[in-house]
């Protein structure tokens, strides 16, 4: 599972990561996915990073800019932000690209935006991944109730992927025997990193979700075929994978671009009301104030 993959910067229109990207539907499985990771300075990563990221979210509704994406915060590993950008297909990127470039309105005001936000990183990198249908097991393409997203990064041996393509078939029947609520989107990687990295997706709407899928590895275990077939298991993981690991994000609303659809499926979490302001003292406690 992984926030979506780091990939070639627009840098014509300036160094804005994964915000010109846009998607044609975002409750849609992307053929292609663009992640780039903002690595925020220790302790700018909260409301200060909210604020210079709304200002790419403000140019782009201004524009009417098509291109939508989800913002995650990490809650593991180094501090930083991920944005996650769907696409149909390289050729509607390439073409949204295009729109982006030029529009001299939008380009000013993101690279203004950008300036602000570089401010506060550390560095940035963007990767992009291509699905893979046949990894994948029942994944969540409707993000917009999600929280939380479980993002796990695998780097195949090279020279083994028909063993990896094995040992994704023996995990799914498991998972499909026993029933479990386990369900991802696999995605390979194409561009920005080391070849045979696949990330796998996997959207929680609450963290209970994930005490829930802990309690299944029992389940799985058992329909797998026992500690014995788990040995088997592990050993071909190991033969195949060089490297894993997983990481923890919340979903982050107000990183987020997305479309109009997408709010009013959840106006609570994805355009929240703004406070309102504290109702003022009658007079009369005025004046006993002041006596």
């Amino acid at each position: 599972m992984s926030k979506i993959s780091p990939c070639l910067l627009v840098l014509s229109i300036a160094v804005v990561g994964a915000s010109l990207a846009t998607a044609q539907d975002t409750t849609a499985i992307p053929k292609v996915l663009q992640i780039t990771r903002e690595f925020t300075k220790p302790y700018k990563g909260g409301a200060a990073h909210d604020k210079t990221e709304s200002a790419f979210i403000g140019a782009q509704a201004r524009a009417k800019f098509p291109g939508y994406y989800i913002a995650l915060s990490s809650m593991s590993g180094k501090s930083r932000a991920l944005f996650l950008t769907p696409y149909d297909s390289f050729e509607t990127w390439g073409k949204e690209n295009d729109i982006a470039a030029k529009n001299k309105v939008l380009s000013a005001d993101l690279e203004h935006a950008g300036i602000a936000d570089g401010d506060l990183l550390d560095s940035v990198d963007t990767v992009v991944y291509t699905y893979d249908d046949e990894l994948s097991y029942k994944p969540h393409p409707d993000l917009t109730h999600a929280r939380y997203m479980e993002i796990s990064v695998f780097r195949v041996r090279p020279g083994h992927r028909k063993e990896w393509h094995e040992l994704g078939k023996m995990v799914r029947d498991a998972h499909e025997k026993a029933g479990t609520s386990a369900h991802w989107a696999m995605f390979e990687a194409a561009y920005g990193t080391d070849d045979g990295t696949y990330i796998a997706l996997s959207a929680d709407q609450s963290m209970a979700d994930i005490d829930k899928s802990y309690a299944e590895d029992k389940k799985f275990v058992e329909a797998l075929g026992g500690g014995e077939s788990l040995t088997n298991l592990n050993r071909l993981y190991g033969e195949t994978v060089e490297s894993s690991h997983t990481e923890l994000f919340a979903i982050n609303p107000k990183q987020s671009y997305v479309s109009d659809d997408f709010i009013k499926a959840d106006p609570d979490f994805w355009k929240p009301k703004p406070a309102a302001a504290p109702a003022s003292k009658p007079a009369a406690d005025d004046k006993k104030a002041k006596q």
